[in-house]
């Protein structure tokens, strides 16, 4: 049964990452070569996508149907929005290279947030991941110098908005909220 269980994490987490990845060099194959311009756009597609999928999911119950907040419900709607906007105008102006390194730096940007606003403690094992992170968005970061002033600020917030994003996900969760963020 373990057995089983983790070979399907393995290949979940091998579909996700075979997905972000072809998604990304998709996207900037329609803005660089193809010059698709409307990053707004390709954002609205990438949510329609999603809510497709999630109302499949739900038809085919995957998940249980909550009543919530609309209030709560449009505000992260919204702050996701904003999130991978910034994210696909980054793409737009930046390498893959540093559109990686952007997504990766989110992940420590979230632990500092969480660590400066609510006190939050992380085990040695996570600290020490975190050093390998960053090790490699440092060596990542140093061999792709294809970015500009705009793309640059455009990725801050991009990993701003998505880690603010993030943790209000994850403070939700408290309630029993569960919500898809990429």
């Amino acid at each position: 049964m373990v057995d089983g269980r983790m070979a399907g994490t393995a290949a979940a987490l091998g579909l996700s990452v075979v997905s972000s990845v072809s998604i990304v060099v998709c996207n900037k194959a329609l803005m660089s070569t193809l010059g698709f311009v409307f990053a707004t756009t390709l954002t609205s597609w990438h949510l329609l996508v999603t809510f497709c999928s999630l109302h499949v999911a739900l038809q085919m119950k995957l998940f249980e149907n909550k009543d919530l907040d609309p209030k709560t419900i449009i505000g992260f709607g919204i702050l996701n929005g904003i999130s991978i906007g910034l994210l696909n105008l980054s793409l737009g102006f930046n390498s893959i290279g540093f559109y990686q390194v952007t997504k990766l730096a989110i992940i420590p940007c979230t632990v500092s947030l969480e660590t400066i606003l609510f006190r939050k403690t992380f085990s040695r094992r996570i600290q020490m991941a975190l050093a390998v992170l960053l090790f490699g968005v440092g060596v990542a970061t140093v061999t792709d110098l294809q970015l500009n002033r705009l793309g640059s600020l455009l990725s801050l917030f991009a990993v701003l908005t998505t880690c603010i994003s993030q943790i209000v996900s994850s403070k939700q969760s408290i309630h029993s909220i569960l919500f898809s963020l990429h």
